[in-house]
């Protein structure tokens, strides 16, 4: 355990905060990640195909808590160090990924403000992009022309270069409108025109709703719609290359949203529009973008209202005849969570033990052995084999971890062996079984 006293406390504190809390940290997942070796190779396979101009689809399927959310942002903190640029978000009653009051347009509006890279993993990060972008290509202009920097041909020659730049992503639905809008911000970021940066900005978030106010203000007879936001994710993607970065991942989570939509239309445009990005990345029609999707296997496998209930969708999806668990096809579209294991679960413990004490300045007095005693009366449960999840062991845990640090007198074996402590978990298995659908995130 010695290696967790190295945590910095700053990140200690959030991992364990948000842990408790029942969340995914954004932060120090390196430190406790274990298992999800094979699934994290299978999603590091498809950063690679991205990376070299390809496109991927994949859900990553799992019950609540299960890991699905630390899955999601293991990839995304790794992919950010790769250079990729990363959009998130999850789906909710007024986010969907198509919807008759803009409730697609809302998980637009949700991603892009969400796009992340290395330097600004936060979010907000469109505007820096452009930034970077628009003075990567005046300095090629200026090394390629010659020119000095107030010669006002430099502009023009950059225009060209811009135009240039973007002919190839022109080929995409809106891309002659997208470049032109590429252009008029660069003008503006020239001419100091923050004015104008600030609504091309808006209209590249997607916060106009009026044709002729975009053309009034911008010279732009297009908007972006709840109906073709998707097209211009692929421009994005395509731009991102073209601005010095490894592509883009779009990461999606809570489709359970969509299983509780009550309207069988509208469900189903849902799925047809989920149809629509798969069919693209599968097929070639999107570069440089990947997709990942998480959902509960009821919202996947309920044949009345989930992703199976379309049969475009479910044809697609379905396992083959061979995966079975313990033996599943991680190159398959459908990338289902295995548990972790006891053993692994007490690595985990065993790390958080460790920054825990870090954190705190204290010997932990928890030793392998108590951690053994302690995972055992957690996968001993009635029902544990079904129901138990990480999240579950995780925050038990981190309690136990605050109670002996604020009394150090406890006596943890004694504490594990108690009625009450036996008594309340299978209370707990219970709760968890008759939930129905409760809302997590890890």
């Amino acid at each position: 355990m010695d290696e967790q006293k190295k945590v910095p406390r700053r990140i200690a504190q959030t991992v364990l905060n948000s842990l408790k809390g029942g969340v995914v940290p954004r932060i120090g997942l390196p430190y406790i990640t274990v298992g999800r070796k094979n699934e994290i190779e299978a999603l590091l396979h498809d950063v690679d195909i991205i990376a070299e101009g390809g496109a991927s689809f994949r859900f990553i399927v799992g019950r609540y808590g299960s890991g699905k959310s630390f899955l999601l942002q293991t990839i995304r903190n790794y992919v950010m160090d790769r250079g990729f640029i990363v959009a998130d978000a999850d789906l909710s009653p007024e986010r969907r990924l198509q919807g008759t009051r803009g409730q697609g347009l809302a998980t637009y509006r949700e991603l892009i403000t969400n796009l992340s890279t290395k330097t600004k993993p936060e979010g907000g990060a469109l505007t820096l992009v452009l930034d970077r972008w628009i003075s990567a290509v005046q300095s090629e202009a200026l090394r390629e022309t010659g020119l000095s920097p107030s010669d006002p041909a430099l502009a023009a020659a950059t225009d060209q270069k811009i135009y240039a730049v973007t002919a190839s992503v022109s080929e995409l639905v809106h891309g002659f409108e997208f470049a032109k809008l590429l252009s008029a911000y660069y003008r503006a970021y020239l001419n100091g025109d923050d004015e104008t940066k600030a609504k091309v900005l808006r209209w590249f978030r997607g916060e106009y709703s009026l044709k002729s106010e975009a053309k009034a203000e911008l010279g732009v007879n297009m908007i972006i719609t709840d109906d073709d936001w998707y097209d211009y994710l692929k421009l994005f993607a395509a731009f991102f290359r073209l601005a010095g970065y490894t592509g883009m991942m779009i990461m999606v989570d809570e489709l359970v949203n969509i299983f509780k939509i009550p309207n069988t239309v509208t469900r189903q445009y849902n799925y047809e529009k989920m149809l629509t990005m798969y069919n693209d990345t599968l097929q070639g029609k999107a570069k440089y973008l990947g997709i990942i999707m998480g959902a509960t296997p009821q919202a996947l496998e309920d044949k009345r209202r989930g992703i199976y209930s379309y049969e475009a969708l479910r044809s697609r999806l379905s396992e083959g005849r061979f995966s079975r668990p313990g033996a599943r096809d991680l190159l398959a579209p459908v990338i289902r969570l295995e548990p972790l294991t006891a053993e692994e679960m007490l690595v985990l413990c065993e790390k958080l033990a460790g920054m825990h004490a870090g954190l705190y300045g204290y010997q932990s007095p928890v030793t392998t052995e108590d951690l053994a005693g302690f995972i055992r009366i957690e996968y001993g449960r009635i029902g544990a084999d079904q129901n138990i999840t990480p999240r579950e062991v995780i925050r038990d845990f981190i309690e136990l971890l605050d109670l002996l640090y604020q009394h150090p007198d406890t006596d943890l074996a004694a504490l594990l062996s108690s009625d009450e402590f036996s008594y309340a978990k299978s209370e707990a298995v219970s709760d968890e079984t008759d939930a129905g659908f409760v809302e997590f995130t890890i």
